[in-house]
């Protein structure tokens, strides 16, 4: 008797046949790390505050981990970052614009550059759910959308704490 990979078994203990593995989780993992990149090295060098920015992107740490594993969950993992990134970079750019202040500050060119990088990743990150497939149920879609939501707002605001974000 030969041994099988247990994720190639079905319940019923026959093989299953096996699908292509999608490059969905190896896209989302891409965009994250490209985000991470462009707040932490770029914004947050030029700025001086690398650690607020680390603390930032923390959530897309676990996007990028589970990306390139090819873990089908990076995708809801990562959707609640790319939305709240892709609105903090539209409203600083209505800010720039003269249209709102809802996000106010003195923004370098480096700085600049970098909404348009961290919003044109998160952009991409959004449209691979177009390709995605998931096996997830409504359910567990939902709880980690909604649990990273949270985590990713929490993530936030501990970076404007003091003892982060003068440091």
């Amino acid at each position: 008797m030969s041994a099988q990979n247990p994720s190639t078994v079905g319940v019923t203990g026959k093989p299953i046949a096996s699908s292509p593995k999608s490059t969905v989780p190896i896209y989302v993992a891409i965009c994250c790390l490209v985000i991470v990149l462009a707040l932490v090295l770029g914004v947050g060098l030029a700025a001086n505050e690398v650690l607020r920015h680390l603390v930032q992107t923390a959530p897309l740490w676990v996007g990028i981990a589970l990306g390139f594993r090819g873990s089908n969950a990076a995708y809801w993992v990562a959707l609640p970052s790319f939305l709240v990134w892709l609105v903090l970079m539209a409203l600083i750019w209505a800010y720039l614009l003269g249209i709102s202040r809802i996000v106010t500050g003195h923004f370098s060119p480096i700085e600049v550059g970098m909404t348009i990088i961290v919003g044109a990743a998160s952009i991409l990150g959004i449209l691979s759910f177009v390709s995605s497939r998931s096996s997830f149920s409504s359910t567990a879609k939902l709880a980690l959308f909604v649990g990273f939501l949270a985590i990713q707002l929490i993530c936030l605001r501990i970076s404007f704490l003091p003892s982060i974000a003068h440091r």
